[in-house]
C-alpha cells in the first residue's frame, strides 16, 4: 500500500506549481479560450502520479482541451466531457488528425464563395446588427453554409474550429474579454481572409502535432455522466471546474454557439457557476456547488481503479460579499465518497494572465487538491 503521508507529497512539494514560465503550445494559441487551464499543471501532475496500464485520464470540464493534449504527448488514453460545445469542438480538432483535403477544401470553399452573386439568408440571432456589419454577417453565412454541406464531420469541424476562433475578432466585440461594442472596420473580405490564414496556421500546427494516444470528448453534463461513457477505468482525474459566481463560458462564446447552431441559452441554464444563477430570486448558493461536486465524487468513486487519484484546481468564489472556500467543499466532497486528501497545495495566479469578470472574480491563487481512492 503507498505511503500516502510520505510519498506523494514529497513527489508534489518538488515542483514549482506557481509556474513562473508557462508553457503554452502553439497549438493552444490558435483559438481565444478565456481562463485557459496552463498546460503545465496536467504535464506535472501526469509526470508525478502513476496511472496504470489500462485506466484513462479524465477531464470532466475539458474546456479548450489542455488536459486531453498533454495526456496524449504523454501517451496515454483520455476522456474529456464539457457542456459547452465549443470547448468540445476545440478539443476534438486538438486531439484529432487533420482529415486528407483539409486546405483543399478550404481553398476550393473560398473561390466558390467569390464568384457567389446570389442572395443569402442571415440567421436569426439576436442583436446580429448590434454585434456584426452587414458585411461581416453576409460572409460568415457564406462560409458556414459552405462547411455545412462537407460530408467527412472531422473536415467540417476542423474548419468550424477557423471559423469559430475569429468571430469576436471581426465582430464588434471589443476583445473575447471584454463584453463592450466598440466600431471595427472589417469587411466582408477581411473575414475570408482571416478565416484562410487560420485555416494556414492550424494545418502547420497540426502537422507538427503528434497524437500519441487515443481521446474521446463527449459534448454533455459532466453531473450526467454515467459507466456507458467510460471505454476504460479512471486512472487519473485532471480538471478545474467552473467556480460558483466566478467565469461565465457561455457568455464569452455565445456568438460562437449561435453562428455555429448551438444554443447558448442552454448552455447558460446547465452550466455550473454562472453568474446569472447567482443573481436572481432564490438564487444558487455553495449548497448548489457542494450538491454538483457530491455528484462528480459519486461517479468518481464508481468508475475510478483502487489507488486512484483525482486533481482538481480551484479558487475561492465570493457570492454576495461571502468568501466561499471551494477547495475545502471538493476535499469534504472526495472523503464523504472514499478518497484521501494526499495534499492541498496554493498556487498564485500569474498577475499579467488576465481574467475577465474582473470586479467579482479577481482570483489571485488557486488550489490544487489531490486526492486517492482508498
Amino acid at each position: 500500500m503507498i505511503d500516502l503521508e510520505e510519498s506523494y507529497p514529497s513527489i508534489l512539494n518538488k515542483v514549482n506549481w506557481n509556474f513562473d514560465e508557462v508553457s503554452n503550445s502553439a497549438l493552444h494559441s490558435i483559438h481565444p479560450y478565456p481562463a485557459k487551464f496552463i498546460p503545465n499543471i496536467p504535464r506535472a501532475l501526469i509526470s508525478s502520479l502513476p496511472i496504470p496500464a489500462g485506466s484513462i485520464i479524465l477531464d470532466p470540464f475539458c474546456g479548450s482541451g489542455v488536459t486531453l493534449t498533454e495526456a496524449q504527448d504523454a501517451g496515454i488514453e483520455s476522456l474529456g466531457v464539457d457542456l459547452n460545445p465549443i470547448a468540445c469542438l476545440l478539443s476534438k480538432v486538438k486531439t484529432n488528425p487533420l482529415p486528407t483535403g483539409f486546405l483543399t477544401t478550404a481553398y476550393d470553399i473560398a473561390k466558390d464563395i467569390k464568384s457567389f452573386k446570389g442572395d443569402v439568408y442571415i440567421p436569426a440571432i439576436p442583436n446580429l446588427d448590434h454585434w456584426f456589419k452587414k458585411d461581416v454577417q453576409r460572409m460568415l453565412t457564406l462560409i458556414i453554409d459552405s462547411i455545412g454541406k462537407l460530408e467527412n464531420q472531422n473536415l467540417a469541424d476542423a474548419l468550424r474550429f477557423c471559423v469559430s476562433s475569429i468571430i469576436v475578432k471581426v465582430s464588434n466585440q471589443e476583445s473575447d474579454t471584454r463584453y463592450a461594442a466598440i466600431n471595427k472596420a472589417f469587411s466582408g473580405n477581411d473575414v475570408l481572409a482571416f478565416f484562410l490564414q487560420k485555416v494556414v496556421r492550424l494545418n502547420e500546427v497540426k502537422r507538427a502535432t503528434s497524437n500519441n494516444a487515443e481521446s474521446i470528448v463527449l459534448n454533455k453534463d459532466s453531473l450526467t455522466l454515467d459507466q456507458n461513457d467510460l471505454t476504460k477505468p479512471i486512472g487519473l482525474v485532471i480538471t478545474s471546474p467552473p467556480y460558483p459566481n466566478a467565469y461565465e463560458y457561455w457568455l464569452y462564446h455565445k456568438y460562437r454557439m449561435w453562428w455555429l447552431g448551438f444554443d447558448p441559452i442552454n448552455v447558460k441554464n446547465k452550466e455550473i457557476g454562472a453568474r446569472a444563477h447567482y443573481f436572481k430570486k432564490n438564487h444558487q448558493t455553495e449548497v448548489d456547488f457542494i450538491l454538483q461536486m457530491n455528484k462528480l465524487f459519486d461517479f468518481f468513486s464508481k468508475n475510478c481503479i483502487k489507488d486512484g487519484f483525482v486533481a482538481f484546481i480551484i479558487g475561492r468564489s465570493k457570492i454576495h460579499g461571502r468568501i466561499i472556500e471551494n477547495e475545502k467543499i471538493i476535499k469534504e466532497a472526495g472523503e464523504k465518497f472514499g478518497f484521501v486528501l494526499t495534499d492541498s497545495i496554493e498556487r498564485t495566479i500569474n498577475p499579467f494572465r488576465k481574467s475577465f469578470n474582473l470586479s467579482h472574480a479577481r482570483i489571485k491563487q488557486e488550489y490544487l487538491v489531490v486526492m486517492q481512492k482508498n
